[in-house]
C-alpha cells in the first residue's frame, strides 16, 4: 500500500476512534436524566450500568475471532454502526431492568468496536513503522471531550431521547462516510504477520505468546483500574476529604482526562524518542508519584496537581500494552489486552469502595499508585520484547 493510502487509511481509523469516545461520552452524561426517568435506585442502576461492561466483555473475545476471520475493518465499521444505533435504546426504557438489558447490547457493540478499530490500528502501527498508536486513543479522548461538552450545553434544551437521537444520526452519518474509506483498504500485512499467518503468530510460539500477551493486559488493567477509579471517587475524593466546592470537585477528573489526552498527542513523540520500554517505566513510575501526591495531598490544589500527573503518567500505557499484544497475537490478543483492561476498569471502582469503607477513602486511593508502580515494573522485565 502506497504511503498515500497508508495516510487516508490512519484518517480514517482515527474517525472511529473519535466517534467511540464521541457517542460513550454522550450516553454517560445523560445517565442521571435516565436514571430519573426508570425511577431506578441507585443499587438498581449500579447493576443497570453492569450491563455495559458485561456486554462488552462477552463480545471481546468474539470479535477477535471475527477479526481474524473476515478482518478488522469490516467488523469496525459493523460494530459503529451497531453502536451508534444502539445508544438511542437507553432513553426509550421505563425500568431499570429493561434499561440494563438494552446496555448489554450497547456494551456488546461498544466492545466490538474497541476491539475491532484497535486491530486495525496495530496493523497499520507495523506497516507505518512508527508507534503512532497514542494518537489513536487520543482521538477517542478528544472525542469524548467532545461528547461531553456537547451533552452539557444541551442537557438542559433537549430531552435524553432527542439528544441520543441526534448522536445517533451524527454516528450513521460519519460511519457512513468513513465506512467506505476504511473499507476501500485491506489490513496492511507486514512481513512478519505474513510469516506468523492471520492468528498473528499466537499459535506458533504458543504459551509464551499467551502469557506475554496476558501480561501486556495486566498492563492495560493497571491503567483502566485508574481511569475508573478517577472517573468514580476523584471527586468525592475532593469534595469529602478536602472541603472543595462541588464545581471544583467536578474539576478533579477534567484536570485528570485533560492531562491524558495532552499525554497521548505527544505520546507518539515520547515513543519514538524514548522507546517503549521506558515510556511505560516512566509513565507507571509518573502516575504512581502522581496519585500518591493525589490522594494524601492536605490541600485541593495539590491534589489537583497530582491528579493531572497521574493523567500524564497513564496516559500512554494503555495504548503501548494493546498494540504490543496485538503485534504478538493479533486480533486475539487485542481482545485478551481489552477484555484485561476492561475488566480492571470494571473492578476499580467497586475495589475502592470496599477499601475505602474498610479503611479510608484517600488509603483506598492508593492503590491506583500501587498498580501503576506495577505497570512500571512490568515495563522493566519485559523490556525486550517491549523493544520488539
Amino acid at each position: 500500500m502506497p504511503g498515500a493510502g497508508l495516510t487516508r487509511l490512519r484518517v480514517a481509523i482515527t474517525v472511529f476512534f473519535a466517534l467511540d469516545g464521541f457517542i460513550f461520552a454522550g450516553w454517560v452524561v445523560r445517565i442521571p436524566d435516565i436514571k430519573q426517568q426508570t425511577h431506578a435506585s441507585a443499587s438498581a442502576l449500579g447493576l443497570a450500568l453492569l450491563g455495559v461492561s458485561a456486554g462488552a466483555v462477552v463480545t471481546m473475545t468474539l470479535t477477535g475471532r471475527l477479526c481474524g476471520r473476515y478482518g478488522s475493518h469490516p467488523v469496525t465499521v459493523v460494530c459503529a454502526a451497531l453502536l451508534s444505533l444502539s445508544v438511542i435504546l437507553p432513553p426509550l426504557t421505563h425500568s431499570a431492568a429493561a434499561l440494563g438489558a438494552v446496555l448489554l447490547l450497547f456494551g456488546a457493540a461498544y466492545g466490538g468496536l474497541n476491539v475491532a478499530f484497535n486491530s486495525a490500528a496495530v496493523d497499520l502501527v507495523a506497516a507505518l513503522r512508527r508507534p503512532v498508536m497514542p494518537s489513536f486513543h487520543a482521538a477517542f479522548s478528544l472525542g469524548g471531550m467532545a461528547g461531553a461538552g456537547l451533552g452539557g450545553l444541551v442537557a438542559g434544551v433537549l430531552s435524553p431521547t432527542r439528544h441520543l437521537l441526534g448522536i445517533t444520526l451524527v454516528g450513521l452519518v460519519v460511519t457512513a462516510v468513513a465506512g467506505p474509506a476504511l473499507l476501500r483498504y485491506e489490513a496492511p500485512v507486514t512481513p512478519e504477520r505474513r510469516e506468523a499467518g492471520p492468528e498473528g503468530g499466537a499459535r506458533r510460539a504458543g504459551g509464551r505468546t499467551r502469557g506475554l500477551v496476558v501480561v501486556f493486559g495486566l498492563v492495560a488493567l493497571c491503567t483502566a483500574y485508574g481511569e475508573g477509579a478517577m472517573a468514580d471517587w476523584g471527586a468525592l475524593h475532593l469534595q469529602q476529604n478536602l472541603a472543595a466546592s462541588s464545581g471544583t470537585a467536578a474539576a478533579g477528573y477534567a484536570c485528570f482526562a485533560l492531562a491524558m489526552t495532552i499525554g497521548r498527542l505527544s505520546g507518539t513523540a515520547l515513543l519514538e524518542r524514548f522507546g517503549r520500554a521506558r515510556t511505560v517505566i516512566a509513565g507507571g513510575t509518573t502516575a504512581a508519584a502522581g496519585m500518591l501526591l493525589g490522594s494524601l495531598a492536605p490541600s485541593v490544589w495539590a491534589a489537583l496537581i497530582g491528579f493531572a500527573v497521574t493523567g500524564l503518567g497513564l496516559a500512554n500505557l494503555f495504548p503501548v500494552a494493546v498494540e504490543r499484544a496485538g503485534a504478538l497475537a493479533g486480533p486475539s490478543g487485542v481482545a485478551v489486552a481489552s477484555t484485561l483492561g476492561y475488566g480492571g476498569m470494571l473492578l476499580g471502582p467497586p475495589a475502592i469502595g470496599f477499601m475505602a469503607d474498610w479503611f479510608s477513602l484517600p488509603t483506598a486511593l492508593t492503590s491506583v499508585a500501587a498498580l501503576a508502580a506495577v505497570a512500571a515494573l512490568i515495563g522493566v522485565t519485559t523490556r525486550s520484547v517491549m523493544r520488539g
